[in-house]
């Protein structure tokens, strides 16, 4: 499993927006894999629809970090696919249960919102 190597800081950016306040890396594939750093300053966003924010909270900070680690990959040109497989280790990581990152998961890989 991967795993994250440095302490994790954010801010609110406004609304479903957040704004990198210390870098973010992360192991890519594995715990010897090579590391990806989200840089510090980075502003991302928690594309939630509406009625699962019931359900999910944009601020929770197991989703923040997963959500900068996804949207800094796709801007970096990685595929929606490995993003979303990385978004997913990095939840499953921080210990969010099977059930939650699975439908994360989907929302990430096959849908986006705009």
């Amino acid at each position: 499993m991967s795993a994250y190597t440095t302490h994790f800081a954010v801010e609110p950016a406004g609304g479903i927006l957040f704004r990198m306040m210390a870098p973010l890396a992360w192991h890519v594939g594995a715990m010897d894999g090579p590391i990806y750093v989200v840089p510090s300053g980075f502003v991302f966003d928690v594309s939630i629809p509406w009625p699962l924010r019931l359900v999910f909270d944009v601020r929770e900070p197991r989703y923040l970090k997963a959500a900068a680690l996804h949207d800094h990959m796709l801007k970096a040109g990685w595929n929606r696919l490995t993003a979303a497989g990385e978004f997913h280790e990095a939840l499953k990581a921080d210990g969010v249960p099977l059930a939650r990152r699975l439908v994360m998961y989907l929302a990430v890989a096959l849908w986006q919102f705009r």
